[in-house]
């Protein structure tokens, strides 16, 4: 061999070490991307269960006892036809089996889960769109940060301060997959492929449709807007038909509820008309990047982001009209668009042209407004803050009561924090506090009725024993306003909120649903010192 082939071959290895260690090099959204991840996943975690955390839990708590029937989240019924049963929480239903996990410590690792579901698509969708590398993360900055001013708190809403709420919920989890299937539909608008991808797609779509039936309309609609901006939309229309029927066939299979049993389904509107308040302070920001939008309309009729703002906006709208409120969840994935295009108008190389100056000008403004303003103390904890950013909320914890309680246990109630908590470590309320389509709106509200008359001042002895036989009450939680009857018997306090835990019907002292403080890890300080391993574990 000779000295001249011993130096080539050793520029060729060089070249090729150097050509791997360019391609391994991480991109701007790997990096960016990761440091979100960690942090919003500590976000995530330090704040305390609230909201419909307990419900989701009490979700895994049902499937972690019975998987196959479960009863229904809140209360001793039968759960058949619930759709907080998807394939999703089927899955945590197992995987809390198999661990032997609460439901609560399953929904906390959830969390960092569905943020990892949600940046992967989120990356895969915008590289669809761009292939400037800056893009993903300047969508990642707009998609947490401009929104309003006013806080915009709900299940699926993106802002960094829902989020430290949100993230373990099916919510996230399915916005995630509709990026994927934006990312999909995206790819295969550009360069049409073999029928089994469009079959794929369309089994995608039928699991967002079954995770979070809601969020599927918007994800849905991001379809459409891909299907018809492709370049020959009409040749390839019996493929995404394909897509169409397999998410359907795939949605009508599953066997705990109907999915399309829910459209026109009214129960839950009544909750949902507060979306559609004060929307200008909640979503003005998010405007800035209307003028992007726009001038992806001017250069492309057909740009997907411009299709699915439109589609998502004449289904607000609709939601609106009809009275059907529900629809306006789709509201933070109406904003995607927006916060998309100014993302990706301002990932343009340089130099800049004065009028993207000006609009990035803006826009920098417009995030720092709504970091400041609202999201800051998402990831700014108190201790650091120097400032005062409004903080997540701090639901107090139901430790003290539960490590009272055994499972399956009745609990009498009213409170607007106990109703939404306990049944999360697998207590049974008398009345629901959420609708539920496997529980008749009449029957939730005749039982809540019953909680009422029990609670009254006016109430009998004779009436509340009844009730209590009727529901097979064990406990009382009572806030501090409320008078203990003379035939219960109180075992606890709570150390924040000074509600009271009373015994009725004999119940049992219980002590087999020993828990620690969901979202502390403290105990009760004010019964005692015992320090128990977590919640309530299936016998």
């Amino acid at each position: 061999m000779t000295t001249a082939t011993l130096g080539t071959r050793r520029k060729t290895h060089g070249a090729t070490a150097l050509n791997r260690r360019k391609r391994w090099r991480p991109s701007p959204y790997v990096v960016f991307g990761g440091l979100f991840w960690i942090v919003m996943s500590l976000a995530f975690w330090r704040v305390p269960m609230c909201c419909d955390f307990g419900q989701h839990a009490a979700v895994i708590e049902r499937l972690k006892a019975d998987l196959l029937h479960p009863r229904h989240p809140m209360a001793d019924l039968p759960g058949a036809g619930s759709p907080y049963y998807s394939p999703y929480a089927v899955a945590q239903g197992v995987f809390a089996r198999v661990t032997g996990l609460a439901g609560w410590e399953v929904v906390k690792l959830a969390g960092p889960l569905n943020l990892l579901v949600l940046l992967t698509g989120l990356g895969r969708f915008v590289r669809v769109l761009t292939s400037r590398q800056w893009a993903p993360v300047l969508a990642l900055l707009a998609m947490v940060v401009l929104w309003g001013t006013r806080m915009a708190w709900w299940s699926g809403y993106l802002g960094l301060m829902s989020m430290t709420g949100n993230l373990g919920y099916p919510s996230t989890f399915a916005i995630g997959l509709a990026f994927w299937a934006w990312g999909l539909a995206g790819s295969l608008a550009k360069s049409p492929r073999g029928v089994l991808a469009y079959v794929g797609l369309g089994a995608l779509c039928g699991v967002i449709l079954l995770v979070h039936p809601i969020s599927s309309v918007a994800a849905v609609i991001g379809v459409v807007a891909f299907a018809a901006s492709g370049l020959r939309p009409f040749a390839a229309a019996w493929k995404w038909a394909a897509t169409a029927v397999t998410a359907a066939l795939l949605a009508a299979s599953w066997p705990y509820f109907s999915v399309f049993s829910l459209v026109g389904d009214e129960s839950v509107d009544w909750i949902h008309r507060q979306l559609y308040t004060e929307m200008p302070q909640r979503f003005w920001l998010a405007l800035i990047g209307l003028p992007a939008l726009a001038l992806r309309l001017r250069r492309n009729r057909r740009d997907p982001l411009a299709l699915m703002f439109v589609l998502d906006c004449a289904v607000v709208a609709y939601g609106w009209l009809s009275g059907h409120y529900t629809y306006g969840r789709i509201l933070g994935l109406t904003l995607v668009p927006l916060q998309f295009a100014l993302a990706i108008e301002l990932a343009a190389p340089r130099p800049w042209r004065r009028w993207r100056m000006a609009l990035g000008g803006v826009a920098a403004t417009g995030a720092a407004i709504g970091f400041c303003t609202l999201q800051a103390g998402a990831v700014v904890p108190r201790a650091l803050d120097p400032v005062g950013f409004d903080q997540p909320p701090r639901w107090p914890g139901y430790g003290w009561a539960v490590r009272h309680l055994d499972r399956g246990d009745v609990v009498l109630t009213n409170g607007y924090y106990p109703t939404r908590s306990i049944p999360a470590f697998g207590a049974n309320l008398v009345g629901p506090a959420w609708p539920d389509a496997s529980l008749a709106e009449d029957t939730r509200n005749h039982r809540l009725q019953k909680v009422r008359d029990y609670l009254s001042p006016d109430s009998t002895r004779a009436e509340r024993e009844r009730i209590v036989r009727r529901y097979d009450v064990r406990w009382l939680l009572l806030s501090p306003d409320q008078q203990v009857p003379d035939e219960a018997v109180v075992v606890a306090w709570g150390p924040r909120t000074g509600e009271v835990l009373a015994r009725v019907s004999g119940g049992h002292t219980g002590g087999g649903a020993g828990s620690t403080d969901a979202g502390t890890g403290s105990t009760d300080a004010g019964t005692g010192a015992r320090n128990n391993p977590g919640p309530p574990k299936t016998p």
